[in-house]
């Protein structure tokens, strides 16, 4: 069945295909992660990370979307277009490998290191290292990711006592919250402490629970800061040499805040320090139950527009990577499960106020990523934004349009040096910085349609909502 919904004064489909349970929409595990890849992602659009779900000691990896090695810089290789008279000659002659030597030699960035488009960098790890569970093995353990309300969790018991922790990042207040409870009083005991791969890196602790890491970006220019601030409830906080033990507490509460001197593409003047402490004031008077009800509010008011129901199994109480194993058409509530969880990776990924998806979405712990973990726009860019509008989540495309308003920028200079042209150009890759010229080797580097490609996603935005005032302002403006 079909229906309508009314949302932001705009009719937009709703589909609704029965209502799935909240249990029936969990990725599970029995045991914790032991590689970055099998950990759980969450964000909230710029800032999220991987959940591993350790019981002597977990490892929470964070990154935020603005974390590029690098600086800002033209791309734009001057006087490139003199060659493209030869170039195009070579090609009509059908002398290709001269023409690639040309290329690369004369329009390419591939030689310059300077101008070579720049990686996705991590953040940082967050570690909670509990010695009380050292030498024991628990009776239960369940590590989830619920993905109706976007909460990660992980449970276990150890000497006949339940352990449980959450994990979420808000949309709304801008920071990753973790909670441990217990079944028993007092018996939260721990050491939190942060680390970085990058340069520069001071980490500072106060009596009040607040533990700051600041540094720069390896091979770059933006700084950084991550504020954690915690909370007790029962037992007591003490400063450790660049970390805090939580000694004896009923609950705790580690709230995390994260920023970068990031602007824009031109710009990285900004004070992380000054965005952190700011972030972390509004909550001052907020309690944690506060903060994750309106976490939830906010990501269903995404999430819950569109519901689909296949049929049901016996095979949903399996642990999730079991049933990718031995997936086949008794498990139709796969079918829903991995639809759904496409919904909440760009929910997670994608918000109006972030970058734009890149080809691991958010998450990444290497400063050597594979294609640097930008924005491959000859097709990988596109892919992470086709379910943006058929799924109801139209709002998730704004951070490409962003981007593309960018490019229009930083393109049109490309386009008159390399070619001599008006208008703008976008070739197969972009990263933070905006870099619009191509790059690698001529042979498939001189592709000067990524931009007329990723423009299609404009139109899309238009045909599902009808907004005539995106028409004007944004995707076709009068000039």
């Amino acid at each position: 069945m079909i229906t309508i919904k009314k949302f932001i004064g705009i009719a937009l489909p709703f589909v609704v295909l029965g209502i799935a349970t909240a249990s029936e929409l969990e990725v599970w595990s029995d045991k914790p992660a032991k590689k970055w890849i099998e950990a759980y992602p969450f964000g909230n659009g710029s800032f999220g990370g991987m959940v591993f779900g350790g019981v002597k000691t977990e490892h929470l990896q964070f990154n935020l979307d603005t974390l590029f090695n690098g600086k800002p810089h033209d791309y734009a290789r001057k006087g490139a277009v003199a060659h493209l008279p030869t170039l195009r000659k070579l090609l009509f002659e059908n002398k290709q490998e001269k023409a690639h030597k040309l290329g690369s030699r004369f329009l390419s960035i591939r030689d310059d290191g300077s101008k070579k488009q720049r990686a996705y960098q991590p953040f940082g790890d967050l570690y909670l290292t509990f010695p009380q569970f050292e030498g024991k093995t628990p009776e239960t353990y369940r590590r989830e990711l619920d993905i109706d309300r976007a909460v990660a969790s992980v449970e276990f018991a150890v000497d006949g006592t339940t352990f449980h922790r959450e994990i979420f990042a808000s949309h709304p207040d801008k920071v990753i919250m973790t909670r441990l409870t217990s079944s028993k009083r007092n018996s939260i005991n721990c050491v939190v402490s942060l680390q970085s791969l990058h340069d520069e890196i001071k980490i500072a602790t106060d009596a009040s629970g607040l533990l700051v890491m600041s540094g720069k970006v390896k091979q770059g220019v933006t700084r950084f800061e991550a504020r954690l601030q915690i909370r007790v409830e029962g037992g007591k906080i003490v400063p450790r040499d660049g970390a805090i033990e939580i000694i004896g507490a009923d609950k705790a509460t580690l709230i995390l805040a994260g920023a970068s001197s990031f602007v824009n593409y031109k710009d990285v003047s900004g004070d992380p320090r000054k965005d952190n402490v700011a972030t972390l004031k509004s909550l001052a008077g907020k309690s944690y139950e506060q903060i994750k009800t309106e976490h939830i509010q906010d990501y269903q008011s995404l999430y819950h527009r569109v519901s689909l129901d296949v049929g049901t199994s016996d095979k949903a109480k399996q642990p999730t990577a079991s049933r990718l194993k031995s997936f086949d058409k008794d498990d139709p509530q796969m079918v829903e499960l991995f639809f759904q969880y496409g919904r909440y990776l760009i929910i997670s990924c994608s918000r109006p106020d972030s970058q734009p998806a890149n080809l691991q979405g958010l998450w990444n712990d290497s400063l050597k990523p594979a294609w640097e973990s930008k924005y491959t726009c000859n097709i990988n860019t596109e892919m992470n934004y086709w379910l943006a509008e058929m799924t109801n989540l139209s709002e998730c495309h704004q951070p490409l349009f962003s981007a593309l308003k960018d490019l229009s920028e930083t393109g049109a200079n490309v386009a008159k040096e390399h070619y001599g042209a008006r208008g703008w150009v976008v070739h197969h890759n972009f990263d933070l910085w905006r870099g619009a010229a191509p790059i690698n080797a001529s042979d498939h580097g001189i592709w000067p349609t990524g931009g007329a490609w990723m423009c299609q996603h404009l139109w899309w935005h238009y045909e599902f909502g009808q907004d005539k005032q995106f028409l004007s302002r944004t995707a076709y403006p009068l000039m």
